[in-house]
């Protein structure tokens, strides 16, 4: 059984101490339950609806596309692939035609 790292110091030397794990390096103890409950995201679209890993969203507006001279224009149909927590960029998605992108989540609605 693989134990998780420190969530604190991301040490990989986490040994387990009846249903809590610590950490020898920072002395960061923690109930692994309780931080998966934490752990889930909740990213809203330009609606405020929340949105899941393999909805179906459309673009809210046009967008141009990063180190090229394509523009995504409003309505192209996309589906995300990955929620992230990232700081320039909240989902990763797949347009028909284009491929895989990044996006903030307020430049799309829920279909």
């Amino acid at each position: 059984m693989s134990l998780p790292p420190c969530p604190s110091c991301q040490s990989e030397f986490v040994y387990q101490d009846q249903n809590h794990l610590i950490c020898p390096e920072c002395a960061y103890e923690w109930n692994p339950e309780e931080v998966l409950a934490d752990e889930v995201l909740t990213i809203k679209d330009a609606n405020g609806s929340l949105l899941n890993e393999g909805d179906k969203v459309t673009l809210a507006k046009d967008l141009k596309v990063k180190g090229s001279s394509q523009v995504l224009k409003i309505g192209t149909k996309a589906v995300i692939r990955r929620m992230v927590d990232g700081k320039d960029h909240q989902l990763d998605y797949k347009v028909d035609g284009a491929g895989e992108m990044m996006v903030t989540a307020k430049f799309v609605k829920k279909a």
